[in-house]
C-alpha cells in the first residue's frame, strides 16, 4: 500500500470513530430524556379511571339530604319525560307510519295487517287485551308482538293511541 492511502484510511477511521461516538451520544441522551419527561396519560385512560372510582350511590341524611333526593327525583322525572318518543305525541297514525307499519304493513313475525280478515280473531278479546298485548308484549300461535312495539320510549298513552288508531283504520 502507498503512504497517501494509509493517510486515507487512518482519517476515514477517525471520521467512523467520530460519527460513531456522535451517534453514541445523542441516543444517551435521547435515553435520559425520555426518563426525565413523565409521560403524559390519554384522556380515554383518564376517564375510563374516573368512571371506575366513580361513588355507585348518593346518602341523603336530615332534611337537608331529603331536599336533594327530592331535587333528584325531580331532575330524573324531566329527563325521562324529554325523552317520550315522538315528541309526547298521541297521533296515533303518526306512531303507526313511524313505529308500527315496518311489521303491521308487511305482516311481519305474523303481525296483522290492516285488513278485517287479519284482526277477526282478535278484536273479541275486547280492547283492553289488545292494548295490554301491545304494552307488555306477547307471543301466540301465529307471531309475537314486543313489547312497545319495540320502542322502550313509548309512553302507554301513545301505545294505546296508536291501538287505536289501527284499529279505527282497518279496511
Amino acid at each position: 500500500m502507498r503512504n497517501y492511502d494509509l493517510d486515507f484510511l487512518k482519517k476515514f477511521s477517525l471520521v467512523i470513530l467520530f460519527l460513531a461516538v456522535v451517534t453514541g451520544g445523542l441516543v444517551g441522551l435521547s435515553a435520559w430524556l425520555h426518563k426525565a419527561v413523565p409521560p403524559q396519560e390519554s384522556q380515554t385512560a383518564m376517564l375510563a379511571q374516573a368512571e371506575r372510582i366513580a361513588p355507585v350511590a348518593d346518602v341523603y341524611a336530615g332534611s337537608t339530604g331529603a331536599a336533594a333526593q327530592a331535587a333528584a327525583a325531580a331532575a330524573a322525572a324531566a329527563q325521562a319525560e324529554s325523552q317520550v318518543a315522538y315528541g309526547g305525541t298521541l297521533d296515533g297514525g303518526e306512531i303507526y307510519d313511524n313505529l308500527c307499519a315496518g311489521c303491521h304493513g308487511a305482516g311481519v313475525a305474523g303481525a296483522p295487517t290492516l285488513t278485517q280478515t287479519d284482526w277477526a280473531s282478535r278484536i273479541p278479546k275486547g280492547r283492553d287485551t289488545l292494548y295490554t298485548h301491545a304494552i307488555e308484549g306477547f307471543t301466540g300461535d301465529t307471531g309475537f308482538m314486543p313489547a312497545r312495539g319495540g320502542n322502550p320510549a313509548l309512553s302507554d298513552e301513545q301505545v294505546i293511541a296508536s291501538v287505536d288508531w289501527m284499529l279505527d283504520n282497518l279496511n
